[in-house]
């Protein structure tokens, strides 16, 4: 499986719960050479002051366990 529909597998993982909040995930792309992740975060997460948080603590940190070569994942 390619490295992009694998980080997207994951996502769908993570999905339930940030739509559980009123928010989603997209993502936006997924580089191999240099493991980032760059991802869109919509409704109720886009302006959550602790989206960030989100992001690293929850998004970052499920991705890079379930795909290897994951290094970060930014937000756009």
């Amino acid at each position: 499986m390619a490295f992009k529909e694998q980080v997207q597998d994951a996502l769908n993982k993570v999905r339930p719960s940030l739509q559980a909040d009123g928010g989603d995930v997209e993502l936006v792309d997924a580089v191999e050479e240099d493991g980032l992740v760059t991802v869109r975060l919509q409704g109720a997460c886009a302006g959550c002051p602790m989206s960030q948080m989100t992001l690293k603590m929850g998004i970052e940190k499920v991705l890079k366990q379930a795909v290897p070569g994951v290094e970060r994942v930014e937000s756009v």
